[in-house]
């Protein structure tokens, strides 16, 4: 009962608690609900007073706006009037400034002055176009424009100036020295004028094109410009024939053969641009010095022989200047270009540039053309050795033509196809020579009086190996012009260098194909028989030895590899055919007759009969007779080569010495006269003394 009691009394206290929270609970909410009529009645007496301050503000806050606005709008327009009668007063303010030129103030302040002209001008255009006030404003304003195309015109004749010839050498000089990396132009800059020129002419330049309609100072330009690279030019065209002519006493002239027409103008080497010497005529150099270095001895001369008139400082003057003239004007067409476009506006930019170089490259392509037309002449005339002056021209032309495609990109197509137009030309000049030569090799004239009297090597091989030899260097070259101009014209994008050398090579061998019939049908003429395979001998030991050493044997061997083999078989047989010359002297040697039988040669004591004796005088004076004759005869036979005759004296020596001495053996002691000496004249040292004077004009 305890326990119920209690858990009754603790239900009891819980309920009492409860009961207390609750009263709370209530006192609470009266209290919040109270305060909220409290918030709510402020709040709407709060709001009451913001509606009433808003009605009272606004209507000022919109006055204030419009007050503002109408202050803004009377400053504007007072702005706007001080400008509009600024425009009025535009044409008074500007006149006197405007019609002295930009001379007479800063530029800057000079186009400032025409920017407001050029404004109030817009201004009454739109406000009133058919006012005063416009008419005066345009006719000062043409005004200006006039004085500032004159200015440009006048800052370019101020400033500018041909470029000296010595500065247009040095930029050459340092393109041999520092080759451009592929087309760049900036290593051919040449500095024009100031910068602060070429910021005026740029300043002038793109206001005119911005605000003119006329373009009358690209003219200005591109003809002042246009008269400085003419100028340019000629000058260095000048200095460049007075420095040849200055050294002119020391210079020398040569002509080589009537029969080839080979004339060739050398003089002493022009200290111009080494690339163009090198280009020029390297393969003439090489071609003498070759030659000297072949082994003939003096007092072996061949007649007329090139050597006597090529010199390591051979150099075809006008050549070498048309050469350096094409180089000088691409670099200063290259220069000209980055100069127009630092000035010029790039929408004029190709226009100006074809003008500016119309008349330079017209004068060079004329010049080049002229060339062509003297060595057309030249073909006519058989003068063959002129015409090799159009192969660096063209080998040259051919590598500088890509960077003058480049520079003229843009230009015209007549401007662009001068350069093509003139390669063209001087291609079928160069392969209708080619051509020519073959026939002129072929058809040069059999004259006795043309023929080396002594055998030795005919002029026209000597000039005919030379011709080949200046070909060397040009074989690209001379290639290309065959393939393209020749009976079976072949497209320029279809030639390769490979395709080039095998031309030329198969040209080569026509040429020495030619040359070896006309010397054969050359050597008929001889009425000696043993000069004719002395000549042939002489001449194709001499085109074998030029072949190796020029190094032309190489470039025939793509054509025919036997080319080296052919040539020492004819070596060997014409030795063979100028034995035959010794036939006579072996004839007593040899024992034509019947010979005496060896018995009867054992001793002294045997008897000849007279019939016998006489045998053996006549042999040994025949022995005698001949060979006295033969080697006064061949002593007057030239054998440049030294190897050659050294050759040719041992195998006559073999040939002959080895046979006597049988013979002398065989009847020295016999006892067929009285006086021995009288028919034994010569021991077998003597005969070989003999023969080793052979070929030797001087013993």
């Amino acid at each position: 009962m305890d326990d119920l009691a209690e858990i009754k009394l603790d239900i009891d206290r819980k309920l009492e608690r409860e009961e207390n929270n609750l009263f709370m609970l209530r006192e609470s909410l009266k209290k919040s609900s109270t305060n909220t009529q409290n918030m709510l009645g402020i709040l709407t007496s709060f709001e009451s007073r913001l509606q009433r301050l808003e009605d009272t503000i606004v209507p000022v806050y919109k006055e204030t706006e419009n007050l503002r606005r109408r202050q803004e709008n009377i400053d504007k327009t007072l702005q706007t009037m001080d400008v509009v009668l600024g425009y009025y007063h535009v044409a008074k303010d500007v006149e006197e400034v405007i019609k002295e030129g930009p001379a007479s103030c800063d530029l800057d302040i000079y186009i400032s002055y025409m920017d407001k002209l050029l404004k109030a001008i817009r201004y009454f255009t739109s406000t009133n176009p058919a006012g005063n006030e416009i008419e005066e404003l345009n006719h000062i304003f043409d005004d200006g424009k006039c004085a500032l195309q004159l200015e440009f015109r006048s800052l370019l004749n101020r400033h500018g100036r041909p470029v000296p010839p010595i500065v247009i050498m040095d930029q050459l000089q340092m393109d041999d020295e520092i080759p451009p990396a592929g087309l760049e132009t900036d290593s051919f800059i040449m500095e024009h004028f100031s910068e602060k020129v070429v910021s005026q002419l740029r300043y002038i330049s793109r206001w005119l094109v911005a605000n003119g309609t006329s373009a009358e100072f690209c003219k200005s330009y591109h003809t002042s410009r246009m008269a400085i690279l003419t100028r340019s030019l000629q000058g260095l065209k000048e200095h460049l024939k007075t420095s040849s002519a200055s050294s002119g006493s020391k210079n020398f002239q040569g002509s080589a053969s009537p029969a080839l027409g080979i004339n060739m103008r050398p003089t002493k080497e022009n200290p111009v641009r080494k690339s163009m010497k090198k280009i020029g005529y390297k393969s003439l150099k090489k071609s003498a010095s070759s030659l000297m270095k072949l082994p003939f001895e003096p007092g072996h001369k061949r007649r007329g022989s090139f050597t006597e008139i090529i010199t390591e400082e051979l150099i075809d003057v006008e050549t070498d200047l048309y050469i350096t003239m094409l180089t000088a004007l691409l670099r200063l067409m290259q220069s000209e270009s980055h100069l127009m476009s630092g000035i010029i506006p790039e929408k004029h930019q190709r226009m100006v540039f074809d003008n500016i170089v119309q008349q330079s490259l017209e004068t060079v392509v004329s010049e080049g053309e002229l060339l062509a037309m003297s060595a057309r002449k030249n073909i006519g005339r058989h003068e063959f050795g002129a015409v090799l002056s159009i192969f660096p021209i063209v080998k040259h032309l051919r590598q500088i033509k890509p960077e003058f495609d480049l520079i003229l990109e843009g230009c015209q197509a007549p401007t662009r196809a001068k350069l093509a137009s003139l390669l063209s030309t001087l291609d079928s000049t160069g392969a209708k020579a080619l051509e020519e030569f073959i026939d002129s090799v072929r058809q040069d004239p059999d004259k006795a009086s043309n023929m080396p009297r002594d055998g030795t090597v005919h002029e026209l091989t000597n000039h005919t190996i030379i011709f080949l030899q200046q070909l060397q260097d040009f074989a690209e070259t001379a290639g290309a012009m065959l393939l393209m101009h020749g009976e079976q014209a072949a497209p320029s994008q279809d030639i390769t260098f490979e395709k080039c050398r095998m031309k030329v090579a198969d040209y080569m061998t026509r040429v020495l194909s030619a040359l070896g019939l006309n010397l054969a049908n050359k050597a008929e003429t001889y009425s000696d028989p043993a000069l004719k395979p002395i000549f042939i001998l002489n001449n194709c030991n001499y085109i074998l030895k030029s072949l190796k050493n020029s190094g032309l044997i190489h470039v025939l061997r793509e054509w025919n590899p036997k080319v080296e083999e052919y040539y020492e078989i004819q070596i060997v047989e014409q030795k063979r055919i100028y034995s035959e010359s010794w036939n006579k002297v072996l004839h007593f040697i040899m024992e034509v007759d019947k010979p005496i039988s060896l018995q009867r040669t054992q001793g002294d004591v045997i008897k000849l009969k007279e019939k016998e004796k006489q045998n053996i005088k006549d042999k040994f004076t025949g022995f005698n007779k001949e060979l006295e004759e033969i080697y006064r005869i061949q002593k007057g036979y030239a054998i440049p080569d030294p190897e050659l005759r050294h050759s040719l004296i041992e195998d006559n020596k073999k040939y002959i010495i080895l046979r006597y001495q049988i013979f002398l053996n065989k009847f020295k002691h016999l006892n067929f006269t009285k006086n021995p000496q009288k028919y034994i004249k010569y021991t077998e040292e003597q005969v070989g003394e003999l023969l080793q004077k052979f070929f030797d004009v001087s013993a």
